[in-house]
């Protein structure tokens, strides 16, 4: 039974202080590491009357890593809805007439975060079936539903990866995540690779160092892939570094600014299509929707089902998408901030929903809402108040059916399995090179559900070690109550 009322969203300073600090499992395991007990917060109530079980630097101000998501998942479920679906349309300008148009045609993304190149295939297949066989004018992509259109522009990548899927940072058309599927395979000495689907103009630049190494370690020795554009627009991907012998390896990665990715793959599919076009690709704004005529549109999975990749999968661009949306809805409702930046929108939405929720927003820092970042934080107490008022939402089993559930799957899959919080217990967790936290819902000795919060921020502590400590706290909750 889902509780709708019980002490109140906030926790008091009185209650936690009441609280046990530490289990001393967790304070020994720290010392061990040679972990400050100042690097650590946690909170630990029961939710059936908030009683306190444990509590340390429950209001300083951490790094969640990706223990953020929660926030972010729950105020998108609260504020759009659980059938809520990001959708994608492709529009023209302009009659249809014998199959051609004079005018321009339209892909007008609004924060679809499940746009795959099979989708846009769809969408123009279900053109070409409508009659449409040339397009004589430009074909627009119109990123314009978030401002600005691109957030990657200019900005430095998050760490050393940047061409993988956890890096990319989303816009309001995220083709496909801007990820190129490419299988490459080595067999003696030669190696080859290709791309699916293999846009024209595309070729491929293969310069590596062929190693006696498992298959399944072929990220070993891997280097980022660098594409260079010739001045007619053919682009070439160089793929080096060291791969493995007899080996076949399929990485979804980021290897070409996503307004070529776009551009290459319009042209490529429409050509399959057996449609005509001899115009531009440009990126812009496209006219009002009066002024143009829908054919064919796409639509997102419901919010409840993106949801649990959010935080089952800790998906960064979904994540990052939602967030984006959240400010972009806000803006569309309260019209007089039409020009108003979609992040800054998306927080001041977050924060609105804290003061609802009678949580303190205090020392609160909110970047992209996935954790992925260096400058979010949040106390350990302020995140166990969204999971309280999560657990009193109407629209809690949504939610709980995104936390990865322990024993069974997501990052708690293997661990705490042999604990009575197997199948009970469900726990987002986190991970940065200097962060390991948790967040989420743990059984005591009596079944009564507890939230409980955990974060460690130290630079120097390895996460391999600071994983066991934050088990060691919610295997603890686990031996309360009896």
């Amino acid at each position: 039974m889902i509780l709708r009322k019980f002490f109140g969203v906030g926790l008091s300073a009185f209650a936690l202080s009441a609280a046990a600090q530490l289990p001393p499992v967790a304070e020994e395991m720290l010392r061990t590491n040679n972990i400050p007990l100042t690097s650590v917060g946690v909170v630990a109530f029961r939710l059936s009357d908030g009683k306190p079980i444990f509590s340390h630097q429950p209001q300083k101000v951490l790094q969640p890593a990706s223990t953020m998501k929660v926030v972010t998942a729950i105020v998108g479920l609260e504020r759009l809805g659980p059938t809520y679906r990001g959708r994608v349309e492709l529009r023209h300008t302009g009659e249809l007439r014998n199959g051609v148009i004079e005018g321009d045609l339209i892909l007008k993304g609004m924060g679809s975060p499940d746009f795959k190149w099979e989708d846009f295939q769809k969408l123009l297949r279900e053109a070409r079936v409508k009659g449409l066989r040339e397009v004589r004018g430009n074909f627009i992509v119109d990123r314009s539903f978030f401002s600005p259109t691109r957030f990657d522009v200019g900005l430095p990548p998050f760490d050393e990866a940047p061409e993988f899927q956890y890096n990319v940072i989303p816009d309001a058309l995220l083709m496909n995540t801007n990820l190129s599927q490419i299988e490459i395979v080595s067999a003696g000495i030669e190696i080859t690779a290709r791309m699916v689907p293999w846009p024209d103009r595309v070729k491929f630049n293969l310069s590596f160092r062929l190693v006696d190494r498992p298959c399944a370690q072929w990220e070993q020795g891997w280097k980022i892939p660098e594409t260079t554009k010739s001045l007619d627009g053919e682009l070439t991907v160089k793929l080096h570094g060291e791969f493995p012998n007899n080996c076949t390896a399929t990485p979804n990665v980021s290897v070409m600014d996503r307004a070529d990715y776009t551009d290459l793959l319009f042209r490529t599919l429409w050509k399959e299509e057996g449609g005509l076009f001899a115009g531009r690709v440009i990126e812009g704004v496209a006219p009002a929707s009066a002024s143009s005529k829908l054919l064919s549109s796409h639509l997102s999975r419901s919010l409840a089902d993106f949801a649990r990749d959010v935080n089952k999968r800790s998906d960064n661009p979904m994540t990052r998408m939602l967030f984006l949306t959240l400010g972009s809805s806000a803006v569309k409702r309260e019209g007089a901030l039409a020009n108003e930046p979609t992040l800054v929108a998306a927080e001041r939405e977050v924060r609105k929903w804290f003061k609802e929720k009678s949580i303190d927003d205090t020392g609160l820092v909110l970047d992209n809402g996935s954790g992925l970042s260096r400058s979010e934080k949040i106390s350990a107490a302020q995140l166990g108040g969204v999971l309280k008022a999560a657990y009193a939402s109407d629209w809690a089993p949504e939610f709980l059916s995104t936390l990865p559930i322990i024993g069974v799957d997501g990052a708690m899959r293997t661990r705490l399995a042999d604990t009575p919080a197997k199948q009970k217990g469900r726990i987002k967790t986190g991970t940065l090179r200097n962060v390991v936290s948790v967040a989420g819902y743990m059984p005591d000795a009596t079944g009564q559900l507890c939230v409980v919060v955990a974060i460690i921020n130290d630079d120097k502590m390895r996460a391999s070690a600071a994983r066991p400590i934050v088990d060691a706290i919610l295997n603890a909750v686990t031996q309360t109550g009896k």
